[in-house]
């Protein structure tokens, strides 16, 4: 089994400034109360349409993007959805609304695609307090996805992902949510495993925005105690992912601002129908799509189109470049010359991608994700979209020190 490492991986070339996806805020109303969630959720919210266009056009001044995430909050809550959607297009990105779907219909859906929407990232786990689903685990949650992603492939042309939350009482059904999105491949276009975090302080930390010492009990992504496990990473998903697929097998990641070896976003693609999984991409392929996306086009890849996503066979011409393909392409091969009808079934092309977001540490630094994607506006400055909440109270980010004990503490280790 082959060991993961910053040289076997391809560093995905987002940064700051030119990066795959922006993260659109139009409100921070919601209709369901995650227990993850790391936002407050505020009924009076939506952002007026002269605002948004504003952000818009930071985005534009600041950071070349290929797609711009539409999130929240509940996007589809905002009274203006479609004209935001068609503020988006404008600009020439692709529009991908960030939902829980409760609020989708099919009016609604074929209104979206009309105005110009390009995909849709369903957020769907068991801790949602979801109306009708209460109670339910990761597997009987199934049956919910296949709901919305039946109903996006009805429309035809939208792509097609979920992300799920991982909590440590959910890590075990993760390779069953990975096996579903196999027997679907030909309509789930992207999944997404999304590491639970939550900031767990104690008593032993002060906190400041500026010089002003502040309270940070009461923020949504903070606790004094938690049961949970807070420090899953992205290699042990990976690990219960190998326990259903041995040979699984990530080609790209983005590390942390202060670790390299923190695999903060770890993208894998894969080549299958729903009996098989060929086998997986490599880094050399994600580079080679990477750089002629940002050739071309001067942005790099955020979604592709479903039609293209089908076409996989296509993609063994990168073979000869990519070693995993190359084992990709006899695996497929293979399949082929013991069944020949085999031939007349589409390959698609699957991404599977894990996040690992913000470690905190002893000495109160934070890790965050270095060249991430999701990136916000707030007072016309570029912002983490993970830590809003502290612009919202402070028009700033805080800083984790620790009391002077701990502190003396941590430097005798």
């Amino acid at each position: 089994m082959e060991k993961i490492s910053p040289q076997t991986l391809y560093r995905l070339p987002w940064n700051f400034a030119d990066n795959s996806i922006s993260w659109l805020e139009p409100t921070s109303k919601c209709n369901l109360y995650c227990d993850g969630c790391y936002r407050e959720n505020r009924n009076d919210s939506h952002k007026p349409l002269e605002l948004i266009q504003r952000e818009l056009d930071v985005f534009e001044k600041y950071r070349k993007t290929d797609g711009v995430s539409i999130a929240g909050g509940e996007p589809l809550t905002h009274p203006q959805i479609i004209e935001i959607v068609k503020m988006v297009r404008a600009k020439g990105w692709k529009p991908i609304i960030n939902s829980n779907g409760a609020l989708l219909t099919d009016e609604l859906l074929a209104e979206l695609k009309k105005a110009g929407v390009c995909g849709f990232t369903f957020h769907v786990d068991s801790f949602q307090n979801r109306p009708g689903w209460k109670g339910k685990n990761e597997l009987e949650l199934n049956e919910l996805r296949l709901q919305l992603a039946e109903m996006l492939a009805s429309q035809g042309g939208i792509s097609c992902s979920f992300n799920a939350t991982v909590y440590p009482e959910t890590l075990q059904y993760m390779p069953e949510v990975l096996k579903w999105a196999q027997k679907h491949i030909d309509i789930v276009h992207v999944i997404v495993f999304i590491i639970y975090r939550m900031a767990i302080f104690g008593k032993n930390f002060d906190f400041f925005a500026g010089k002003n010492k502040v309270d940070f009990d009461d923020m949504a992504y903070s606790k004094e105690d938690d049961s949970r496990r807070t420090d899953v990473s992205s290699l042990e998903v990976v690990d219960e992912f190998r326990k259903v697929y041995p040979d699984f097998m990530p080609c790209a990641f983005l590390n942390g601002t202060l670790k390299p070896d923190t695999y903060k976003w770890l993208l894998t693609g894969r080549l299958g129908n729903k009996h098989q999984i060929f086998g997986y991409t490599g880094p050399k392929f994600m580079e080679i799509i990477q750089m002629f996306k940002h050739l071309f086009t001067d942005s790099y890849l955020a979604y592709s189109e479903p039609s293209i996503l089908k076409m996989g066979r296509l993609y063994f011409l990168l073979a000869p470049f990519d070693k995993e393909m190359r084992k990709t392409f006899k695996n497929y091969f293979k399949a082929f010359l013991d069944n020949p009808k085999a031939f007349f079934k589409r390959v698609h092309y699957q991404s599977v991608m894990i996040i690992q977001p913000a470690d905190i540490y002893e000495n109160g630094e934070i890790n965050m994700c270095d060249g991430c994607p999701d990136i916000t506006v707030w007072n016309d400055q570029l912002i983490w979209s993970c830590r809003m909440e502290e612009q919202y109270r402070w028009g700033q980010n805080i800083r984790i020190v620790p009391k002077e004990s701990i502190l003396e503490e941590s430097l005798k280790k």
